[in-house]
């Protein structure tokens, strides 16, 4: 068939272009359809307009819809969350995923999980009254991190959050259920007056493990209902529903990320557990059946559009963020993080599991973190107490990374769990082992402390949680002025990525129709937003 016989014809008031930027910024007029059509310069691309069989109108090759960034991903997750876009700014702890970064999404229709992981319950409780006096009626999350040495830590937490309304919270770490966890989930089940369960706390469990996702899927088990339930912690309406919701609302597929990760690729894990969500909800029929997201590894337009095309409901940033005006890391961070790589990070030992051998991902461009933290965990490893360790070796902890005695840094530790958690000195009370692992986990939380703060003198021992996005996001923004830390605002990071998302989602569906677009064309380009996505007076769209 001869190209011109094509049986559609386009009409409208713009004239279709050959131009590759007016062919991009076609397609990127997102509200509008674009067509591309035979003009007698060539093929040429116009938004607006329509189709029809009959007519003399130019002869249409090809057509896409509008697309939104909002109609991308799942409606229900929009609905359930009270957002305008599925995306979500997730935790990163000591509140580097701050109550500013919070405040600044929801604003805009998004949202962020503040980070209060890792902070004193005091910190947490002046945040939560930011967040009602700010932005009442607004969505946001609060993070809650699985602790399995500090027990008491993740108790206090839900405890505060109960006493104070949180009704989502973001469950990051968890290797398996704790009582503290289902006992936020099961807080506030009733029946509607249709006589439909109805929950009254929200649960984003972050996990990347299909056995874990697997536990957080399915409804609590009865062994930890009863214990609630004997504790007095649950009442009985609450503990006799429990069966009829799954632990989570939402599943956060946590891929190549920063901090916490098994650098699992999103393409393989995540239809993996989407398959898993479709078996469970055949077995338990939910109401309303678990959404799936995707995080990790995305840091451009390109990488979101993928994971919406693999069928996530939402898509997760945090290494993006981090390097944000409104992100609670230090300048000095920021500024490291806005020169990373791809290849500029490395697993190191976690603080919070640092006995059980668990790591997270950091930076290693510009530190020595990664490596001492490593040597730390060697010397674990292999002696029973610091008294074991010799005389060279630990002058070398004393001289290169405490930069103290070691006595010095155990008085310290005294000291914290004293006020926060004494049952740790307890426990170590009769083991050397445990008074060790006491003084390292010391080095692997002040050099976190440290990346916040912005410590001059500690510029090398600086650990920032770190994934490979952020290499990618930065190889992106070059060339707009997204490329200097000082023009990245929360928001705008959000709307570019998700508009790009957009962008990128038209590009592959006319290629599918065989249409060919120039490279210059085909790469969104972060602008400044028109209307700033940082106004303070702007609501949730």
């Amino acid at each position: 068939m001869n190209i011109r016989d094509t049986p559609l014809r386009w009409y409208g008031e713009r004239y279709p272009s050959t131009d590759p930027g007016d062919i991009y910024r076609a397609l990127a007029e997102l509200d509008q359809p674009c067509f591309i059509a035979v003009t007698p310069e060539g093929i040429g691309a116009v938004a607006g307009g329509f189709a029809s069989p009959e007519g003399d109108g130019l002869p249409l090759l090809a057509a896409v819809q509008p697309l939104p960034p909002e109609r991308l991903g799942s409606a229900a997750f929009r609905a359930a969350h009270g957002v305008a876009q599925p995306y979500m700014a997730g935790a990163m702890a000591g509140g580097i995923a701050s109550a500013d970064m919070v405040i600044a999404l929801a604003r805009e229709g998004f949202l962020a999980s503040f980070g209060a992981a890792g902070l004193l319950p005091e910190h947490i409780e002046r945040t939560l009254s930011r967040f009602a006096t700010e932005i009442p009626g607004l969505p946001y999350a609060v993070n809650l991190i699985h602790s399995p040495s500090e027990d008491r830590l993740e108790r206090e937490a839900v405890e505060l959050f109960l006493r104070h309304g949180v009704r989502c919270v973001e469950a990051s770490a968890y290797m398996d259920l704790t009582p503290h966890v289902v006992r936020y989930r099961l807080a506030g089940l009733r029946r509607d007056r249709d006589g439909r369960v109805a929950v009254g706390n929200r649960l984003i469990a972050k996990v990347s493990r299909t056995e874990t996702a697997e536990r957080f899927m399915r409804p609590a088990p009865a062994a930890l209902v009863n214990t609630l339930l004997e504790q007095g912690l649950i009442t009985s309406e609450e503990a006799a529903l429990a069966h009829h919701v799954p632990l989570a609302d939402d599943i956060t597929v946590e891929a190549d990320s920063g901090g916490h990760t098994d650098r699992r690729p999103l393409p393989a894990l995540l239809p993996s557990i989407l398959r898993l969500r479709d078996s469970v909800q055949r077995e338990f029929r939910y109401a309303v059946p678990v959404r799936v997201g995707a995080g990790g590894g995305l840091g451009t337009p390109v990488a979101v559009a993928a994971a919406f095309a693999m069928g996530a409901a939402y898509v997760v940033t945090g290494s993006v963020n981090q390097s944000c005006l409104e992100s609670g890391a230090s300048a000095r961070s920021k500024a490291m993080l806005a020169e990373a790589g791809i290849a500029d990070c490395e697993m190191a030992p976690a603080a919070d599991m640092f006995e059980m051998g668990v790591e997270l991902q950091v930076l290693k461009k510009g530190t020595l973190f990664p490596m001492r933290a490593k040597r730390l965990y060697e010397l674990y490893q292999t002696y029973d107490g610091l008294e074991s360790i010799p005389p060279a070796d630990r002058a070398r902890l004393e001289q290169q990374i405490f930069r103290r005695s070691l006595e010095d840094v155990w008085q310290e530790c005294v000291a914290y769990f004293g006020r926060r958690d004494a049952e740790q000195l307890e426990r170590a009370a009769g083991s050397p082992k445990r008074r060790m692992a006491l003084v390292f986990r010391w080095y692997l939380g002040m050099s976190s402390r440290w990346a916040v703060t912005g410590d001059a003198d500690r510029t090398m021992d600086y650990q920032v949680w770190c994934g490979p996005a952020m290499g990618s996001f930065n190889d992106w923004v070059t060339g707009s002025y997204l490329k200097t830390p000082g023009n990245r605002r929360v928001a705008d990071v959000a709307h570019h990525l998700m508009r790009g998302a957009a962008f990128h989602t038209r590009l592959a569906q006319l290629r599918t129709a065989g249409v060919h677009i120039p490279p210059t064309a085909a790469d969104y380009r972060p602008v400044p937003l028109e209307t700033p996505a940082h106004d303070s007076s702007a609501g949730a769209r």
